[in-house]
Formats: C-alpha cells, structure tokens, sequence
C-alpha cells in the first residue's frame, strides 16, 4: 500500500495511506495527539496512581512510527521510571520512511535522534536496552495473536480506525487486551465511538470518556478493575 510522509498541524510528521485516506497519526497534530492520549491519559495517570509503578510494563498495539515509544522513553527519563516497552507491529515501516520523519527535530531533541533510530534499527523478536530507563521488545505480529496474561500495566491502543479496519476494535481484541492487562492496569485510546465503549465493556472494562486530543471532542479510558 502507497504511504506519503505529511506535515501536520502542530508541524510534526506522519504517514499518509492515500489509498484509505487515513493517517497513522492525528492530522491535528501527531506529536499533541500522541503526549494527549497515551503520555497524559495513560503513562503518567498510572504512574501518579497508587499502583506500585517502579518497573512498567507497557503494551504498544500498533508500534506503527515509532512516536509514542520515542516519547515514552523521554518521559521514563525524566520520571526515572524504569519501562520495559512492547511494540506490535504486523508491517513494519522502511528505514527510507523512518529517516524523512522530524520527531526530535519537533520535540527540540536532536541531540536523541540516535535514540529515535535506534528504536527501529534494533532487531526485531528481542529485547534491547535503549537507554538507562527504557527497554524495549518490538514483535512482528498481528493484534489477535497476542495470547499474554496478566503481563501489561498499559496498553497504548492506537490501531488504525474503525472506518478502515473494524476488525481491530471488536469484542475479540479487547478481550485479548483485557485478559492481557494486570489488575488496574489501563488502555487507552483515541477512539470514543459508542461501539468501541460497549465493546469494552462487554469483555469487562471500567471505561471513562475523557477530553480528546486537538480535533477530537473525546477518548477513551479503560481500566482493568479485577
């Protein structure tokens, strides 16, 4: 499937699938949208929980271009929080791709552009330290073949949307997602579509509308409660 590098609004870059017309990241803005949903709603709402959070488990579904792992291993530094980070990917992006995205640029951090390489340069079916904080395995598979329990503190759930594959946002996955969280543990998502809301709680999720990211109204919370 064609992908095109795109600007967005808050001038940091995403994929374009002209063929869907769908975007790997808000046309919003990639950057607000990503720190929105999965920085403030789900990293640090669990960490400023009264969950032991020393050591994070963290489940990306859809590792896609790697924002939300580049700003999640800049938020585990300044937390000093220890992540072990987990990134499903079923097609992987090519390095070409990778190197035309601008994230340190955007985010003033050039001097971590190694980093944000190396997130993507690593191998994929292992484990790999990043940085003093921030560890990560990326898995080459698809969302229901995730079969873990109890292993997950959050899971960033940024599949792409209902319109253009609702496969991904049914009954089945979240049960998946559900059974894969550890007790309070949390998902998060941009979505906040009435089917995405009863889906989750069919399979037993706590689930709370929040404010959305810029161009979206709201999002969703999930939380594991038993």
């Amino acid at each position: 499937m064609k992908r095109e590098i795109v600007i967005t609004a808050d001038g940091s870059s995403t994929i374009h699938l002209p063929d869907w017309d769908e975007q790997y990241h808000s046309k919003h803005g990639a950057i607000q949208e990503a720190y929105h949903v999965f920085i403030k709603h789900g990293l640090h709402h669990f960490y400023n929980s009264e969950v032991i959070n020393n050591n994070i488990n963290i489940l990306e579904i859809g590792f896609g271009t790697g924002l939300n792992a580049f700003i999640t291993m800049l938020e585990a530094e300044k937390l000093r929080a220890k992540i072990n980070y987990f990134g499903i990917e079923g097609y992987p992006i090519l390095m070409s791709e990778i190197e035309q995205l601008n994230y340190p640029e955007a985010l003033k951090v050039e001097s971590k552009k190694g980093l944000f390489k190396a997130l993507h340069q690593v191998t994929w079916e292992e484990k790999h330290t990043i940085s003093e904080y921030f560890l990560i395995e990326k898995q080459n598979r698809f969302f229901s073949e995730i079969e873990e329990k109890n292993r997950y503190n959050i899971i960033y759930f940024d599949a792409f949307g209902a319109r253009v594959q609702p496969e991904l946002w049914t009954e089945s996955i979240f049960l998946r997602m559900y059974e894969a969280l550890q007790t309070e543990g949390v998902l998060v998502t941009y979505s906040a579509k009435g089917s995405v809301r009863r889906a989750m709680e069919t399979v037993g999720f706590e689930v709370e509308r929040l404010p959305g990211p810029p161009g979206k109204r709201e999002m969703l919370r999930a939380t594991k409660k038993i």
